[in-house]
């Protein structure tokens, strides 16, 4: 599986942005889907996953309530709202084999995405 993140940017502190992260290649089987990001200097944090089905998802503490996860078949979305500077990081979307819900460790996903910046001033 290939993933390929786009919509990141720089915006303001409480402004929206939209990621989307397309999958292609081995996509017939089930798979979940996530998003993680890196801020400088800081360790790899767990976002929020979806399962196969988009039916379940999960979010890290940090951003439940400001962001959703949603997919279409196979492109997974990360609708962020009321961004805060803290927010700013590279954000990458990764993939993991199974039909059931991803996990917040990243050694669960198989595959990942190149990443996407995205900076929130204050």
């Amino acid at each position: 599986v290939q993933l390929q993140a786009s919509g990141g940017g720089l915006v303001q502190a409480g402004d929206s942005l939209r990621l989307s992260c397309a999958a292609s290649g081995r996509t017939s089987s089930g798979y979940f889907l996530g998003w993680f990001r890196q801020a400088p200097g800081k360790e790899r944090e767990f976002v929020a996953t979806i399962s196969w089905s988009g039916g379940n998802s999960a979010y890290a503490d940090s951003v439940k309530g400001r962001f959703a996860i949603s997919r279409d078949k196979n492109t997974v979305y990360l609708q962020m709202n009321s961004l805060k500077p803290e927010d700013t990081a590279v954000y990458y979307c990764a993939a993991g084999y199974s039909y059931g819900l991803g996990s917040p460790n990243g050694n669960a996903y198989n595959y990942w995405g190149q990443g996407t910046q995205v900076t929130v001033s204050s």
